[in-house]
C-alpha cells in the first residue's frame, strides 16, 4: 500500500488457502493495546492461511488419488481419446467428498475452536480499544468545554 494509506489493504486470494491476504495499517502513534488488537488479527489471518493452504492441498491431492483410482477400476485412462481429462459423475465425486469431511472431521472441529478463541480475543480487544478511544474522546470534549 502507498505511505499516505490509513486503511488496510486487501490482496487478491492466495492460490493455496484462496483467502485474501490482509496488510494491516500501522498507525504511526498506534497505542500498546492497538498493537495488541492488531497482531490479534494478524494471528488469526496467519492460523487461517495455514489451516486452508493444508487443507486445501490435501484436498487436491486425495481427489486427485481418488479419481484415478475409479477411473482405474472402470479400466480407464486419466485423459480421453480427444485428450481431455476424464471425470467422474456426481454421484461418484458425492462419495468422495463425505469420506473426505468424515475423514477431516476432528480437524475441522479443532480448526472452528481455534477460529471462536481468535474471534473472541479480537472481539474483546476491539471492545477496549473502542473504549479507551470514547473515553479519550469525552476527556477531550469536557476539556474544550472547560475552556
Amino acid at each position: 500500500p502507498p505511505a499516505h494509506s490509513h486503511s488496510d489493504w486487501i490482496g487478491p486470494p492466495d492460490k493455496l488457502s484462496n483467502l485474501r491476504p490482509v496488510i494491516f495499517y500501522e498507525p504511526p502513534e498506534e497505542t500498546a493495546l492497538e498493537r495488541r488488537l492488531r497482531e490479534a488479527r494478524q494471528e488469526a489471518q496467519a492460523s487461517n492461511q495455514r489451516f486452508w493452504a493444508r487443507h486445501n492441498r490435501a484436498f487436491r491431492q486425495e481427489k486427485e488419488e481418488f479419481i484415478y483410482s475409479r477411473l482405474k477400476a472402470k479400466g480407464l485412462e486419466m485423459r480421453d481419446e480427444s485428450g481431455r481429462k476424464a471425470t467422474l459423475n456426481a454421484e461418484e465425486m458425492a462419495d468422495f467428498y463425505k469420506d473426505f469431511l468424515s475423514k477431516n472431521f476432528k480437524k475441522h472441529l479443532q480448526y472452528n475452536r481455534d477460529w471462536y478463541k481468535h474471534n473472541f480475543r479480537i472481539t474483546f480487544l476491539m471492545g477496549q480499544v473502542a473504549l479507551v478511544r470514547a473515553l479519550r474522546w469525552l476527556r477531550r470534549r469536557k476539556k474544550n468545554v472547560e475552556q
